[in-house]
């Protein structure tokens, strides 16, 4: 499938920068970094159709900038085919930089704090969802539309699971209460920045909303395995003040790959 189309509306007015992809998602979405001298821009363009969309992720990002630092929406819309944003480029690099590996540790610490800082927004003051409710019903839409590939969405924990029986396990041990809080939604290392050791910001913010904090736990834990190797979820849970909820995590990271 070809790469969503870019908007006119943006090609005309950055028509002298130069365009290069830093992250693909094949078919369905692509992030773009835009440059022309020391100017940077970041323009995300996402197929109609495909979960999260960058209008959901712009509109996110501008409501959680009042609580912790996140790139500047500088534009955003939809066309015949897709949604869009552009926003302006964030001073630091992503947790997974390699100048940040000779303190994984200490790298693990600040990463719980951050998640933390993001934990604490007040919860009543979001607008966004994604409680188990709103999930499972998500992910029963996606399987009768036949959007679960597990060849392509699942992770090796799961390649056993063919779609239906991934939701039916998802419904069957679903967990009898939610430690509600205001959740990333796809809280993966490289979408944490840092300047030096100070936090500077979060980004891929489109499946924010109002989860069980485990929806954002088990996934950063795996995150740090993929990223940095075995070892460091036990750190990175005392940085962050809680303790290991086994059935949680396995819960929370079969749902990750179920839904988007």
């Amino acid at each position: 499938m070809a790469a969503p189309q870019l908007p006119a509306t943006i090609l005309d007015q950055y028509s002298a920068w130069m365009f290069e992809p830093v992250s693909v998602h094949p078919g369905n979405s692509v992030m773009y970094r835009l440059s022309y001298e020391a100017d940077v821009r970041f323009l995300k363009v996402v197929r109609k159709g495909w979960f999260p969309s960058a209008e959901a992720e712009a509109i996110r990002t501008l409501w959680v900038r009042t609580y912790i630092p996140v790139p500047e929406i500088i534009d955003h819309g939809v066309t015949d085919d897709t949604t869009w944003f552009l926003s302006g480029a964030l001073e630091g690099d992503n947790a997974t930089s390699q100048h940040f590996r000779s303190d994984l540790l200490g790298l693990v610490h600040r990463l719980g704090a951050a998640i933390r800082q993001l934990h604490s927004i007040p919860r009543a003051d979001c607008p966004f969802s994604f409680d188990l409710e709103s999930a499972l019903d998500h992910a029963d839409q996606r399987l009768r539309q036949g959007q679960i590939d597990p060849a392509r969405d699942f992770h090796p924990e799961h390649g056993g699971l063919s779609a239906e029986a991934a939701v039916r396990r998802l419904i069957a041990s679903r967990p009898d209460s939610e430690d509600l809080v205001v959740c990333h939604g796809d809280c993966c290392a490289p979408n944490i920045l840092f300047r030096g050791s100070e936090l500077a910001g979060f980004v891929d913010l489109g499946e924010m909303g109002v989860a069980d904090r485990w929806w954002d736990l088990a996934v950063a834990t795996w995150s740090l395995t993929w990223n940095f190797g075995a070892g460091y979820e036990a750190a990175f849970l005392e940085s962050y003040g809680v303790e290991m909820d086994e059935h949680r995590m396995q819960y929370y990271r079969l749902l990750y790959d179920v839904v988007s």
